[in-house]
């Protein structure tokens, strides 16, 4: 039998300085942790030069030694990091198809909408706000609901939240009247929300920065395409079988991908794995020393609320990169709702005279889009890694504008060629390239304003993500209740031209903060002036790199707070029982 010295996972701890570490304890039982003292050395090191905590006691005030569980080295198999590529895919492939499959109950209310209203003697103005409840509970309950997963783990917040999502379909599916829709819709939205805000932390949990960008491009995809593909395929299922067989089939999907996911998803979040571990030790020893750093550091719940309410709001009123550019993305978003209204004016009995069910073929140029921006979002990451190399390894936040300069400058353009081909006479295709040039511009627009607020604000990211997927979801849920009405009596090519010229408005604002954006920076108290986002070429990412692309690059709408990253460390020296072993040193027992 070998002692291994524990070395300090110190992403659970305030410094993002990383070293490999001891684990000691003072005379009072407290925690004291410290790096390997030199050779020659009498004392280690202070540790509070790199910021480590030097304080912690056992639960229930009891005092001792205190035995602190890490990562058994750094290939160490239950960290997620070093999980095989198959088991990785596995659930990033589960996680897509989940997020993909809350997009499409999004959408998919609208092509039901109107035999819903008919058959529960309800207006389609009152129908129209089970948009409202939905994308307003996706902009509230997140700022609530996402650092739970910080307390009880990720793959419970997962399977809870779909197993009630999946559950209100029943419950739609049923209803007798317009006000038990309303509930329903409003519970699955809350349900809906509480699952995908995590889905990027879970990215951040197992793959390291530089193998992040399919993982996020992937998440990036059915975020969007799901808004808009669900109409596709459920004005044949509204026309064929009637509006609650939507629902019906939106459960049995649903419910099928709840399976998977309790066979094959597994815990992802390091904190978690590691408390478990120190649990299991316990429980075997019987010796209560062993506990892992989240069990002492882990931040309260209070203080991670007020990173997603309250600081998510100051940046809003006190930033106005973060504002400006919130209420771009928001405006953006909101766009997609207002297709809803907007093809079936264009393509339906007032328009081109198809009927319901091929209405819904007319979502085919905006799906075609979603894949088209998927795949320049790869051209724009090579112009990132570009500026990155000319920069000697170190790229500023303003280069993951590109493309939203782009999508700024197409997306207004694609919704003039929807306002002015939509005349019954001319021919449908026209309408269909508008709504494509649309759609691939407000896919860029999304990707860049999030990837640029995660670089740009640093340690404070999740709080300005917070609050510009509070923005966007609550402008959504707006525009359905008047964009009927909008695109009716200024007619199409009058609503379509007063909303585009809204877009025009911003196109300047990617291309100024290109030019003057790290003077801004500068200026910021919230903002990182000088943001060294990677290595330089060659060679291996630094541990607070790895630590910041965690927290900061992958962070995508509403991101799980802390994700962890391994820290890559030496080896743990190993000591032998004939050994002298450092007086005071806390150990972990291997076998």
């Amino acid at each position: 039998m070998v002692l291994k010295q524990t070395s300090i996972h110190t992403s659970f701890f305030p410094s993002s300085k990383t070293a490999t570490q001891d684990a000691t304890t003072d005379p009072s039982g407290n925690v004291d942790v410290a790096g390997p003292a030199a050779e020659g050395e009498e004392t280690p090191r202070d540790p509070s030069a790199d910021g480590v905590k030097r304080s912690g006691s056992l639960k229930g005030g009891e005092q001792g030694n205190v035995i602190l569980v890490d990562w058994d080295g750094p290939d160490d198999p239950l960290n997620p990091l070093n999980w095989s590529s198959a088991k990785k895919s596995t659930i990033t492939f589960l996680l897509s198809i989940m997020c993909l499959f809350i997009g499409l109950a999004t959408a998919g209310f609208s092509s039901g909408l109107t035999d819903m209203v008919d058959e529960l003697n309800s207006s389609a103005e009152v129908g129209r706000v089970g948009f409202l409840v939905f994308n307003g509970a996706f902009a509230f309950v997140p700022l609530i609901l996402g650092p739970l997963s910080e307390f009880v783990g990720s793959r419970i917040v997962y399977l809870v939240s779909l197993f009630f999502f999946v559950i209100w379909f029943i419950g739609i599916a049923l209803a007798p009247n317009i006000a038990s829709v309303l509930v329903f819709r409003f519970l699955s939205g809350c349900s809906g929300a509480a699952g995908v805000t995590i889905i990027p932390g879970t990215l951040a949990n197992m793959y390291q920065t530089k193998d992040r960008a399919i993982p996020v491009a992937c998440f990036s995809l059915v975020a969007v395409l799901g808004t808009v593909a669900a109409p596709l395929y459920c004005g044949f299922i509204d026309a064929a079988l009637g509006w609650r067989w939507i629902e019906w089939v939106q459960l049995i999907a649903n419910g099928i991908v709840f399976i998977l996911l309790v066979i094959f998803l597994r815990e992802n979040r390091g904190s978690v794995l590691l408390t478990n571990r120190a649990k299991k030790l316990r429980k075997e020893t019987g010796d209560d020393r062993y506990r892992s750093a989240a069990e002492l550091e882990t931040p309260s719940l209070k203080a991670l609320l007020y990173a997603s309410t309250v600081k998510a709001a100051v940046l809003l009123i006190k930033e106005p990169v973060v504002l400006v550019f919130s209420l771009w993305l928001a405006y953006c978003w909101a766009l997609i709702f207002a297709s809803f209204s907007l093809i079936p004016i264009v393509y339906g009995e007032g328009g081109f005279g198809w009927s319901s069910g091929v209405v819904g073929l007319s979502y085919i140029g905006p799906i075609i889009g979603c894949f088209i921006a998927f795949g320049m979002s790869f051209y724009w990451k090579k112009l990132y890694d570009d500026a990155q190399r000319k920069n000697n390894g170190v790229a500023v936040p303003e280069a993951r504008l590109y493309g939203g300069a782009f999508g700024g400058v197409i997306a207004p353009i694609g919704l003039l060629i929807v306002s002015f081909t939509s005349y019954n006479y001319l021919f449908w295709f026209g309408p269909q390239v508008g709504l494509c040039l649309l759609l691939i511009g407000i896919y860029q627009i999304f990707e860049s304003v999030q990837a640029y607020l995660s670089d740009a604000y640093g340690s404070n990211a999740a709080s300005a993500i917070a609050g510009q997927g509070f923005v966007r979801n609550a402008l959504a849920a707006s525009f359905p209740l008047f964009s009927t009405q909008l695109f009716t009596n200024l007619h199409v090519w009058g609503g379509g031209l007063l909303l585009s010229c809204l877009l025009i408005i911003a196109i300047p604002l990617p291309f100024i903060l290109i030019r003057y954006g790290e003077q801004i920076r500068s200026r910021s108290p919230y903002a990182a002036g000088e943001t060294g986002l990677a290595n330089v070429p060659g060679a291996e990412p630094s541990a607070e790199t790895e630590k910041k692309g965690s927290e900061n690059d992958i962070e995508r709408g509403m991101p799980e707070s802390g994700a962890q990253t391994r820290v890559q460390t030496p080896e743990p020296a190993v000591v032998k029982d004939d050994e002298a072993k450092p007086e005071g040193h806390a150990q972990v027992r291997t076998e």
